[in-house]
């Protein structure tokens, strides 16, 4: 029997030396790690000189009252003026914000910083018009066009905490969020494109509102399609009509560092959602902070695009408030990567000579499975760094990224971090860091993160365990939204003193970190803890598979027995009847017998969120043959039947 706490298995030989020009002028160096370590609130006291304060903090923590945390505390700003009045006051006012492309070809807009001053202005003026002062709480539920991230800025321009629903979530989804926060207006659009059709917005918002009784006063909607939109006139009104009047001047006041900017919900494992508060100081030091470190960011010359949606959290840290408050000229894309054709991503690079591109390991295993001759027709030479975000990239993803889009040139920034840190807490340094395929190696200068046991002793070298997070950090969640008492129990109960989060980790021989997904997700086989993440990177390091989900199933023999579901790239057509037998020899050549899937069942597809994670709880379902879970937070809904027919009918073929 093994008594690890979780089995390391896998061993990593490739790295990747930073490009030596990228390393001369990096913005963060290896120097930073020693600043930081000599001094941790000193040098994030240096990080929030990066920002404008109407007034100065006074102390740069309280942390008098675990886990309740104050940074910067008696310093006062405005969100909305650091992202954008300041670049207008200071000349920029030419530069580009936002490279902006629509879905449909040719449907493009270029918004510079004097724009966005301007929109965000009129915007507040209207909110106040609503009625909506410093406090009130608004919910936004839009597509990815620019009034999204106008209706987020004039919300941090009023004080006026938004809570950004992601535009694929369901009426009962955005019914419960704007319930639990009290959100007063929505601001909507009549819909949005996806995949070449208009997809409709506004119904939901109307069932939503229907589900929250006379919660809601107004309904702001954008029109975006055009499409016919049920109306209630004591309700709603059309952004044209109540925001284009106004007057584009609006002086924004300066809230204190510890105002709540913002709510982002997060799946809760009671299924009530939980809504986690970030304030304004401390968050927006650490967005640009990271923003500006970690992807090397040179605001005059760079073109950089996050590819995530604004409803997550790395919308709101990686696409609106780090860059912004950065003065970074974005990329903001409305569409699917596919639409009109497989190439989009690429084509738009190519256009607008992105040169930091930021995106999901999801979106990177689709593009392999689709082949490597598409990213081929397009100049990628602009790019000089490439990022990761969403979970841990496996390497054979890795590697690929690096070759079909980064030229072997480009280093990857492979980052950890989740909607309640609000910034990048794991990541390589693209000037400093050898990076190794899968790993996100070491905890950023002013970062303070441990791999531990059950007992919550450190682990040594080539050990696994449970990540922590040692020390707190400017942009850490405040509490959960209205619930102080599950905010502590959530985070702060398993290891007292320390934040932990759910997730796995371990240690190489190096002692840098990899990630092994949720600890929920870890499975017990003969004794060995297991990491479902590195069984997946060993059968997606098989040619013939695009994408792998790995589940522990009861097993009589073994506790949990290894059941995985593949997806394979587009080049293997249907894999041949040999192909179960070869990735589980596979499996057990890369990682050892005890790893070795005792079911493969190869699938079209895999049931995701629409953040591009997978539901594995679902595969467990299947894998035991329960009745399949709730679905409804699922970007296809009907991919668990297609998986479940599919498998009736493998079975009653061997029969």
């Amino acid at each position: 029997m093994s008594n690890e706490t979780l089995s390391n298995l896998m061993h990593e030989e490739r790295r990747f030396e930073p490009p030596a020009d990228l390393a001369a002028a990096a913005n963060l160096t290896a120097e930073d790690y020693e600043r930081a370590s000599s001094d941790r609130l000193a040098f994030w006291e240096d990080q929030a000189g990066r920002l404008d304060w109407a007034q100065k903090w006074e102390t740069a923590l309280d942390w008098d009252n675990p886990p309740f945390a104050k940074w910067f505390v008696g310093g006062k700003l405005n969100a909305a003026y650091n992202c954008v009045d300041r670049h207008v006051v200071a000349g920029r006012g030419d530069r580009v914000a936002f490279h902006w492309v629509g879905e449909p070809e040719d449907d493009e807009r270029t918004i510079t910083y004097a724009d966005l001053q301007d929109e965000v202005g009129k915007a507040a003026n209207a909110l106040v018009e609503l009625g909506v002062k410093t406090g009130d709480r608004v919910a936004i539920y839009m597509p990815m066009i620019p009034e999204v991230v106008v209706a987020m800025l004039a919300c941090a321009r009023l004080g006026a905490p938004h809570t950004v629903v992601f535009g694929g979530f369901s009426a009962d989804a955005l019914a419960s969020r704007i319930e639990d926060c009290g959100a007063k207006v929505v601001i909507t659009s009549d819909g949005g494109y996806r995949r070449g059709a208009p997809s409709a917005l506004k119904p939901a918002v109307d069932e939503a509102c229907t589900k929250v009784g006379g919660l809601v006063e107004h309904v702001v909607v954008v029109r975006r399609t055009g499409q016919d939109v049920d109306w209630h006139d004591d309700r709603d009104l059309w952004w044209h009509d109540v925001v284009d009047k106004q007057s584009s001047e609006h002086t924004p006041e300066a809230f204190d560092s510890e105002h709540p900017l913002y709510v982002m919900y997060t799946s809760g494992t009671t299924g009530k959602p939980k809504g986690i508060l970030h304030t304004t100081g401390g968050y927006l030091v650490g967005a640009a902070y990271t923003h500006h470190g970690i992807f090397d960011l040179k605001p005059e010359t760079d073109v950089y695009w996050c590819s995530a949606d604004v409803g997550w959290v790395t919308g709101h840290s990686y696409l609106v408030y780090g860059p912004l408050a950065n003065g970074a000229t974005s990329v903001m894309y409305e569409g699917t990567p596919d639409s009109p054709h497989k190439g989009r991503w690429w084509e738009i690079i190519e256009k607008h000579k992105v040169s930091i591109f930021y995106t999901a390991p999801t979106a990177i295993r689709t593009f392999m499975k689709w082949g490597n001759e598409i990213p081929a027709k397009f100049d990628l030479s602009s790019l000089r760094v490439l990022g990761s975000v969403g979970e841990s990239i496996n390497p054979e993803a890795y590697m690929w990224y690096r070759e079909h889009i980064g030229g072997e040139r480009c280093p990857i920034v492979d980052t950890w971090w989740q909607t309640e840190t609000g910034m990048i807490m794991i990541s390589p340094l693209p000037g400093v860091t050898a990076g190794k395929p899968g790993s996100a190696m070491t905890p950023i200068p002013g970062v303070s993160a441990e791999v531990v046991d059950d007992a919550g002793t450190p682990v040594g070298n080539g050990q696994g365990g449970y990540l922590v997070l040692t020390e707190p950090w400017p942009a850490m969640l405040r509490t959960i939204w209205g619930d102080d008492q599950r905010f502590k129990d959530t985070y702060w109960s398993r290891f007292p003193g320390r934040y932990f989060a759910g997730d796995g980790a371990k240690k190489d021989e190096d002692g840098d970190i990899w990630l092994l997904g949720r600890v929920d997700d870890v499975m017990n086989v003969s004794g060995h803890r297991l990491s479902t993440t590195e069984i997946e990177s060993a059968l997606v390091s098989h040619p013939k598979v695009a994408e792998a989900a790995v589940v522990g199933a009861t097993d009589e023999t073994t506790g949990q027995a290894v059941c995985a579901f593949v997806i394979l790239r587009e080049s293997a057509g249907d894999g041949g009847a040999e192909i179960v037998q070869e990735l589980r020899q596979h499996v057990a050549h890369e990682i050892g017998a005890i790893a070795k899937p005792r079911q493969i069942m190869v699938v079209q597809e895999l049931p995701k969120t629409r953040s591009g994670k997978i539901m594995r709880r679902l595969l467990r379902d299947v894998a035991e043959n329960r009745e399949v879970g709730d679905v409804t937070t699922l970007a296809d809904s009907t991919v668990m039947g297609l998986i479940q027919q599919g498998l009736s009918s493998e079975k009653s073929g061997d029969e």
